[in-house]
């Protein structure tokens, strides 16, 4: 039996196990309905208040928070098995059971316990991004629903990541540790808004080390037809590095095209005679890339420096 077959035939046995239970199911999926619309009934009674916030509106911060439930809302389905890890296997000698099957570790734990009750995030999580796309007026195009299906697909992986990493640490700590829960339930509440809307440090958080901006941020902004804006910072670092490049092009074009000559001033314009030696004087042009050069007045490096600056301020003039 392959892995995948083998996968659903583990959801399959749990969905079933659920099932024998209806109406707590049905309970605990319009619980996890319930709770997360709380959320949603805050999120309204901010905007109704102050109304936009930085130029974000109700429908547009709708979006994040609905794609950001729904990737949670699959994370936390597939991945309980790593959220229990400690409390119901190691503890109890169960992995011992896990280990023997020849079967991957991974895969028996995704389909360990996969809830039906986190259909009520996810319900609930679709409902709030069909609001948000009909008050922001999102346009799906073809383009707008692939980078939704690639955002949501990262931020699947992202979230199931760290509950990975939580029950990988549960080998020396065997207890789930709730720090976890700050990257994973904490991260869900960060997502929920705008990346602009919190401080410097916070965004480079979320987009450098716990990366939730690639895949409920930056997609969002795509969705919605805003530009990506990365800050004075990032800006003025990139017309610097632009510039740099430029006259560095710029610089080489002229030091291959242009004779130079040395004699206390640096000239791109036809020179006199060097009169720094005899050979220099017989000689009368100078290329900076010929066989000769007068090193009586001045080395090779040091014509090249100064041929550097001039180039590079004539290209900062031309620019």
């Amino acid at each position: 039996m392959g892995s995948l077959a083998l996968f659903l035939r583990l959801v399959k046995a749990s969905l079933l196990g659920q099932a024998r239970y209806p109406a707590s199911a049905l309970m605990l999926t319009l619980g996890q309905f319930l709770a997360t619309g709380i959320e949603v009934i805050a999120v309204w009674a901010l905007f109704h208040r102050f109304g936009d916030v930085q130029g974000w509106t109700l429908g547009e911060v709708a979006v994040f928070y609905g794609l950001a439930n729904c990737m949670f809302a699959i994370a936390d389905a597939l991945g309980r098995g790593f959220d229990v890890l400690g409390t119901e296997f190691l503890r109890t000698g169960a992995f011992d059971r896990l280990l023997l099957r020849p079967r991957p570790l991974a895969l028996q734990l995704m389909g360990h316990d996969v809830r039906v009750s986190r259909l009520g995030r996810l319900m609930q999580g679709v409902a709030v991004l069909a609001f948000g796309t009909v008050q922001a007026g999102v346009a799906w195009t073809p383009e707008a629903v692939a980078v939704a299906l690639f955002a949501l697909a990262g931020g699947v992986a992202l979230f199931l990541g760290i509950l990975v990493l939580q029950g990988t640490l549960a080998f020396w700590t065997v207890e789930s540790l709730e720090i976890a829960h700050v990257l994973t339930y904490g991260g869900v509440q960060a997502a929920q808004y705008p990346l602009a809307l919190y401080a410097r440090w916070f965004r480079r958080v979320l987009t450098f080390i716990v990366p939730l901006a690639c895949v409920a941020y930056y997609p969002v902004l795509a969705i919605l037809g805003r530009p990506i804006r990365w800050g004075a910072g990032w800006a003025a670092w990139c017309r610097r590095s632009r510039a740099s490049c430029v006259s560095r092009r710029l610089r080489g074009v002229a030091l291959r095209a242009a004779p130079l000559r040395f004699d206390g001033q640096l000239s791109l314009r036809q020179p006199a005679l060097c009169n720094a030696s005899p050979a220099c004087s017989r000689s009368g042009w100078k290329w900076i890339f010929g066989k000769r050069s007068c090193a009586s007045r001045t080395s090779y490096g040091e014509v090249h420096r100064k041929a550097s600056v001039s180039a590079a301020s004539l290209a900062m003039r031309a620019g």
